[in-house]
């Protein structure tokens, strides 16, 4: 399986492939936080819940995700299990990933716990790396009632694997200018084919084009005030 070489401009990671980066070079925690669970309403809407279920379109270097899950650990009325899918066509390499969240010191809120958290989680994360292939790859870590479901492939294909319901979407992947196809009408369809009535759905992005397709498949869409120095934020809810 090809590994995708990741560039770092001056902090930033860079995708060769997609010209555009991975995530921000300032604070990307409080980005994570702000643009994803903030705006699929979390850590409350998994609260005293027996089960959540999220999905992300675009794994990448794994930030959501590892966000999600410090957010999930350090909250004392968290959902009883926490399932996690996950697409991504181009997956880093295990090194990428660790460099990523080594270089949140620098970029990070001063004294933000979450920081050291996320680092030894990703050290946990990054033992999947040694078995990863194409397909589904499921992870479990020890002693905890979690499991990440990370499909390694195109995206349409990818979807068509996922039969469960999700009670949340990350949609992330690029931006719709530089990786279209993460952001189409057949992907949205597809994503939506999974969500039920009262599914949350954030995105960094507000493009119009993105914001009409979610529309038309039925969901509630809102531009929010985004985190400096994004101007703005999308949410959505399923009707």
């Amino acid at each position: 399986m090809q590994i995708e070489p990741v560039d770092w401009d001056n902090g930033a990671p860079r995708s060769q492939r997609f010209d555009d980066i991975y995530r921000n070079r300032y604070d990307a925690l409080a980005q994570a936080r702000s643009v994803f669970l903030q705006g699929c309403h979390l850590p409350e809407r998994w609260q005293g819940r027996a089960s959540f279920t999220l999905l992300e379109t675009g794994f990448g270097l794994g930030l959501n995700f590892l966000t999600t899950w410090a957010t999930w650990l350090t909250d004392p009325s968290r959902c009883a299990k926490l399932n996690y899918f996950a697409i991504e066509a181009y997956p880093v390499s295990a090194d990428d990933l660790l460099h990523s969240v080594q270089a949140l010191e620098t970029c990070a809120a001063p004294h933000d716990p979450t920081v050291q958290q996320v680092q030894l989680l990703a050290q946990q994360l990054v033992t999947l790396w040694s078995t990863l292939q194409p397909g589904l790859n499921v992870w479990r870590p020890a002693h905890q009632p979690l499991a990440l479901h990370l499909y390694i492939g195109d995206v349409h294909a990818m979807l068509a694997c996922i039969t469960e319901q999700v009670d949340a979407v990350y949609l992330d992947g690029f931006s719709p200018a530089a990786n279209p196809q993460m952001w189409s009408e057949q992907t949205l369809a597809w994503v939506a084919r999974l969500c039920h009535p009262g599914t949350h759905l954030a995105s960094y992005t507000v493009a119009g084009a993105v914001r009409r397709r979610l529309t038309a498949l039925g969901f509630a869409v809102e531009r929010c005030p985004g985190l400096p120095p994004k101007r703005e934020r999308l949410q959505a809810r399923l009707n």
